[in-house]
């Protein structure tokens, strides 16, 4: 009799989530445009799609310590209505992250440069190379990405 409860109890809950579980990613992924993206956020050399339709605006070759980094970033892309707006600077060959600034909810609305009622302003102190990388997310979850380097001295 115990044994019967501890099925009941234990056992069947699990088989009916893996059951369920399995039938809802099966119906999610069998939809058009849908994949399994295991590690999104991971980061490596050749990984950002460097695209045309995204530019980084106001980005020097050099830099003094003391300067402020203000960059916009600019969008040539007519499918692209809002989205997520990350800015990250990366020490260039290490590829540890310096700084980073999110911008959340950028539309388009009057233009196409973000972000939008706000401005992205770094100071690095340190001299040496820099990788900048910008990325928007759209709310369709499509990423562009694209990137540009400078220097401090």
């Amino acid at each position: 009799m115990a044994s019967s409860r501890v099925i009941i109890v234990f056992v069947l809950p699990v088989i009916f989530s893996i059951i369920f579980g399995s039938a809802v990613m099966a119906d999610i992924l069998q939809k058009p445009g849908r994949e399994l993206n295991m590690w999104p956020m991971s980061f490596s050399e050749g990984s950002s799609s460097h695209n045309s339709s995204l530019k980084i605006i106001g980005l020097s070759n050099q830099y003094l310590v003391s300067e402020p980094i203000e960059v916009q970033v600019q969008i040539n892309d007519s499918s692209f209505i809002c989205g997520d707006l990350y800015i990250t600077i990366y020490t260039t060959g290490t590829n540890e992250v310096v700084t980073q600034g999110g911008f959340f909810d950028q539309c388009l609305k009057n233009g196409n440069s973000f972000p939008t009622n706000d401005k992205f302003s770094k100071v690095i102190t340190a001299p040496g190379s820099y990788k900048i990388v910008a990325d928007i997310v759209s709310t369709d979850s499509s990423n562009i990405s694209t990137s540009g380097t400078f220097t401090v001295k």
